[in-house]
């Protein structure tokens, strides 16, 4: 039976083109059914309507901070619902990531983001510190991980960790078609930008058993690291910053080799290549190390909400029972250099 100060996680929410729930999305993704579209009006530089997934129950006219906290909102308050009902207000910290700053979405989007998220969530919980960060692909997993660092350090009871990102902006879209970025039938090196919003609500084992919530995984560990060498730069990646964090991960981690593998490649060439340095310096660790999922092919490249719907996808195959083992590896990376990963255990340790 794990200690009584091993992190899980007891609440999920998710919303992406596919589905409103983590249910519905990770049902699609499993199905392998795919929301990739044409764009309604927007042309790429080869003359052809733009690839994307949208979220078609937002209103196409909003944009800005108020589309991210749209999408945002149900899967905060999916994550949130196990705290309904308990009896008592109970603080909750929020750490919160969304893209990196670029064309259509400016600096202070995070903290945007941020505040009118907070605004509506403490309408029905007690928040209480926490923080936001424009993060990247990898925003979601680095406010994973620094939930579980404020839970281990005791600075926090319980802590709701997501990502939530869209491309969907016109000058976003432009701004990707120009750094040849988009994926068409003349580029299919190119990902197709999308939108989403993933969140899980984090607390001490101990904590859980005190509430009498169920916990639906163990975070084993998590890991952060720096790429030097970024997509987009005349430099030749060896992988360096994944292998960093990956290592980092098994050091910490049971002897067990993953099971399951869920990452955030999108079709660029840099990230699979990136992965495969990782795992030749990271021998023995993977029961398959080519058997890896790429949800991106289902539901686009969500960006930073990327993290937080991967422990989604886990959290529901445990439930339904379709697990390919209790061990899973999840992992990011963003174009800043930001290297992030996790290790999650089945529910059954926690017992």
């Amino acid at each position: 039976m794990a200690g009584g100060n091993t992190i899980v996680v007891v609440g999920v929410g998710a919303r992406t083109p596919l589905g409103f729930s983590a249910a519905a999305s990770a049902a699609a993704v499993r199905a392998g059914i795919s929301g990739i579209q044409n764009h309604p009006y927007m042309i790429d530089r080869f003359g052809e309507r733009m690839k994307v997934t949208r979220d078609v129950g937002i209103d196409a006219a909003l944009g800005g901070p108020d589309r991210a906290v749209a999408i945002a909102t149900s899967p905060a308050l999916d994550a949130l619902a196990p705290l309904r009902g308990i009896g008592q207000s109970v603080p909750v910290a929020m750490i919160v990531s969304t893209g990196q700053a670029r064309p259509g979405q400016g600096d202070n989007f995070a903290a945007s983001v941020y505040a009118q998220l907070r605004a509506r969530l403490s309408q029905d919980i007690a928040l209480a510190g926490g923080g936001s960060n424009a993060g990247g692909h990898a925003g979601g997993m680095l406010a994973i991980h620094h939930a579980f660092k404020m839970l281990k350090e005791n600075k926090a009871k319980f802590c709701l960790a997501g990502g939530v990102d869209t491309y969907l902006e016109p000058e976003t879209l432009e701004w990707l078609d120009e750094q040849e970025q988009l994926h068409s039938d003349e580029n299919t090196y190119g990902f197709c930008p999308g939108e989403g919003a993933g969140f899980c609500l984090m607390t001490k084992l101990q904590t859980a058993r005190d509430f009498v919530l169920k916990p639906l995984l163990e975070v084993v560990c998590t890991a952060i690291a720096s790429e030097q060498n970024r997509i987009k730069t005349q430099t030749v990646c060896l992988g360096d910053g994944l292998s960093k964090a990956f290592q980092q991960l098994f050091d910490d981690a049971p002897i067990d080799p993953v099971d399951r593998i869920i990452c955030d490649m999108n079709g660029e060439r840099y990230r699979g290549n990136e992965y495969g340095f990782a795992v030749l310096r990271n021998p023995g660790r993977f029961k398959d190390a080519a058997d890896f999922e790429t949800p991106a092919d289902c539901w686009g490249d969500v960006g930073a909400a990327s993290g937080p719907l991967f422990v989604s996808l886990v959290a529901e195959a445990e439930a339904r029972g379709y697990s390919k083992g209790p061990l899973s590896l999840i992992w990011a990376s963003s174009e800043n250099g930001a290297r992030a990963a996790a290790l999650l255990g089945g529910p059954r340790s926690t017992r």
